[in-house]
């Protein structure tokens, strides 16, 4: 890579009461800003108006733009995101209504960039959430790295301060998951802007 300093937004995607999303996304948050290479732009769908009740036209195809204006923020940083990470739980061995919809209220600001995955949950660690959004961000022109971080039994893993009670392998896991997001965000913002993406 060359040095050049990505925009990461990061998205924690469970509006649950009680969740435990802000601590895993605090958590990669801070390894993301220890990795050097990114900018992070911390995005709470639980502080975001995400009607699930959709516009009259999919973003796709919309020749106006129906989202409300109270989601003029959420879009803007997504828009101007270079590369994202989905911070995920996984309810009913799928992810939340939350990360559906905001992917539903946008197109243009996933495409031709980037997306990495943190995930938690039970035995599974959440990675049947993210094998099926990785099949949803195929289909807005987005491209998922390979690694990811997942938390199995992640109640077993932090401590009340919300740090890990053995870090290293979760860490190890982070730094490949940054790197591939690194290249690949480097590489698709050097092609959209050299040649602009027309699906």
């Amino acid at each position: 890579m060359s040095g050049k300093t990505l925009r990461l937004a990061i998205i924690v995607g469970s509006v649950r009461e009680g969740r435990f999303g802000p601590i895993v996304a605090n958590w990669i948050t801070e390894q993301a800003q220890q990795h050097g290479t990114f900018k992070v732009h911390l995005v709470d769908l639980a502080e975001v108006d995400l009607p699930l009740v959709l516009g009259p036209e999919p973003p796709a195809i919309a020749t106006t733009d129906t989202r409300p204006a109270a989601m003029a923020e959420l879009t803007a940083a997504l828009n101007d995101a270079d590369a994202f990470i989905i911070v995920t739980p996984e309810y009913n061995h799928s992810f939340p209504a939350s990360i559906k919809a905001l992917i539903d209220w946008h197109y243009t600001e996933w495409r031709a960039k980037p997306i990495g995955f943190v995930s938690y949950g039970a035995m599974s660690g959440g990675l049947r959430a993210v094998e099926q959004l990785r099949l949803i961000f195929a289909e807005m022109h987005s491209v998922t790295v390979r690694n990811c971080v997942s938390f199995a039994n992640y109640w077993e893993l932090f401590q009340e301060d919300g740090t890990l009670a053995d870090p290293e392998p979760a860490q190890l896991a982070a730094r490949d998951l940054l790197n591939q997001l690194g290249w690949w965000g480097e590489a698709l913002l050097d092609a959209r802007t050299e040649n602009p993406y027309q699906p």
